[in-house]
C-alpha cells in the first residue's frame, strides 16, 4: 500500500454488480464523512472493478456529493467484472496485479467496495492482495450473509409489492392466475415479503421446491369458496421439486469431481439446466391454466424493481452504513463488510462474507406468516 497510517488519508470508492436504490446514499454517507468529519480526500472509480483495473477516476468533493441522497443509480456507473477474470481486448486476464499497480500509483490508503455478494468476492480478492479494502453491502435479494437487510431491499420490496397490489385487480376482474415473477435467483426474501405484503394467495420461492398439482390444489381450493381468480408471486430462481434435485445432483458432481477437466464438465451441465430453467414463470402459467381451466397470464417485473427513488429506508441505511465505513477507514480497520445488525453497523470479516448466500430459514417468521393466513407455498 501507499501509505501504512493509522487514518487513511485519500481513499477510492467504487460501485460494482448490479444497479440498486440507494447507491448513491451510501456514495454520499461514506464521501460526506470521510471529507467533512476526518479531513480525507475522495476518489471516485468510473464503471466498477473495471474503472479500477484501467484506472479511470473523478476527484469527488462535498459539492460533488450534493444532492444525490434521492438519486437512483450511481453516479460512477458500475459493472460485474471478476477482477482476477476480466475480458480485456478479447482476453480473460487477472487484472488484480494492475490493480495493486494503479491503487499505489494513485496514492491510496484505502479502497470502498459497494456491492452485492460477487462485489464481496472482488474485495476478498483484493484484500488477499495485500489491499486495504472495505465493502459495504449492497442488493435487492437480501441474499450477503451477515447482515440483517442491504440498502436497495426496501425499495425494491415497495416496488414489488405495489405491482402486486395493481395485478390483483386485473386478475379479480377476469377471473385470471396471474403469476408475477420476481427477483430472486438464489433467495426469496424479495418474492416472500412482497407476496406476504402484497396479499398473493400463493408465493413460490428457491428455498421450497414446489409441485405443480399443489398449487393447483391451492387454486382449487379458492375456487371452491367462490375466488375464481388467484394471484402467484414466483421468484426468479423457484422450481419444481424434480428441476431442484437435478440441481442438488449436479452440485454434488462438482463437489466429487476430482479433476479440473471433471469439474468443467459438471459445471457445464448445471448452466445447461440452469438454462432450461429459465422462463419458468411462462411454463408454469401454461400448466396451471390446463390443469385449472382458467386463463393465465405471466407479468415480469424485472428491472423496474431496480430503479426509481431510494425509499427512506434505503436512504437512511446507506447513509448509516456509509458513515460507519469511514469511520472504519479512519480507524485503519479493513478487510471487512460493515454489515447492519439490529440497526447498527458492524463490521464482519470479509471473509465470512465472501461467497455465502443467505436463504430464507425454512422455520423463519414470515413463512409462518404467510401460512398462517393461507397463503400457499407450492409445498
Amino acid at each position: 500500500m501507499a501509505s501504512t497510517k493509522k487514518t487513511a488519508k485519500r481513499i477510492g470508492i467504487l460501485t460494482a454488480g448490479g444497479d440498486a436504490p440507494g447507491l448513491n446514499a451510501a456514495i454520499r454517507g461514506f464521501g460526506k464523512a470521510a471529507i467533512g468529519h476526518y479531513g480525507m480526500e475522495l476518489v471516485g472509480f468510473l464503471g466498477g472493478v473495471r474503472g479500477l483495473a484501467e484506472n479511470r477516476f473523478i476527484d469527488l468533493d462535498s459539492k460533488a456529493l450534493s444532492g444525490i441522497l434521492t438519486v437512483s443509480g450511481t453516479l460512477l456507473g458500475t459493472s460485474r467484472d471478476k477482477v482476477h477474470k476480466m475480458t480485456v481486448d478479447g482476453e480473460v486476464r487477472d487484472m488484480i496485479p494492475t490493480i495493486v499497480e494503479n491503487v499505489e500509483k494513485d496514492g491510496l490508503d484505502g479502497l470502498v467496495c459497494i456491492g452485492g455478494a460477487g462485489t464481496a468476492k472482488n474485495a476478498q480478492r483484493l484484500a488477499k492482495a495485500g489491499l486495504n479494502v472495505i465493502h459495504l453491502p449492497k442488493t435487492i435479494d437480501n441474499d450477503i450473509a451477515h447482515t440483517d437487510t442491504s440498502f436497495g431491499f426496501s425499495t425494491a420490496l415497495g416496488i414489488a409489492t405495489e405491482a402486486i397490489d395493481r395485478l390483483h385487480s386485473t386478475a379479480h376482474s377476469h377471473h385470471r392466475i396471474i403469476v408475477v415473477e420476481i427477483m430472486g435467483h438464489r433467495a426469496g426474501w424479495l418474492a416472500l415479503g412482497s407476496g406476504i405484503a402484497g396479499g398473493a394467495d400463493i408465493i413460490l420461492l428457491p428455498e421450497i421446491p414446489y409441485s405443480v398439482d399443489k398449487i393447483v390444489e391451492s387454486i382449487q381450493r379458492r375456487a371452491s369458496h367462490g375466488a375464481n381468480f388467484s394471484v402467484v408471486a414466483i421468484a426468479e430462481g423457484a422450481c419444481d421439486v424434480e428441476t431442484a434435485r437435478d440441481l442438488a445432483a449436479a452440485d454434488a458432481l462438482i463437489g466429487q469431481a476430482d479433476n479440473a477437466e471433471g469439474k468443467a464438465a459438471a459445471k457445464k451441465h448445471k448452466k445447461a439446466l440452469e438454462a432450461a430453467h429459465r422462463g419458468n414463470a411462462f411454463a408454469l402459467a401454461s400448466q396451471l391454466e390446463a390443469a385449472t381451466g382458467l386463463e393465465a397470464r405471466v407479468t415480469v417485473l424485472g428491472y423496474v424493481q431496480r430503479g426509481g427513488t431510494p425509499d427512506a429506508e434505503d436512504r437512511l441505511l446507506g447513509t448509516l452504513l456509509g458513515g460507519a465505513g469511514a469511520d472504519l477507514v479512519a480507524r485503519g480497520e479493513y478487510g471487512v463488510t460493515v454489515a447492519s445488525q439490529h440497526q447498527r453497523a458492524v463490521p464482519v470479516p470479509l471473509k465470512d462474507v465472501a461467497g455465502q448466500v443467505k436463504m430464507v430459514p425454512l422455520d423463519h417468521p414470515w413463512i409462518e406468516a404467510a401460512r398462517h393466513v393461507g397463503t400457499g407455498m407450492g409445498d
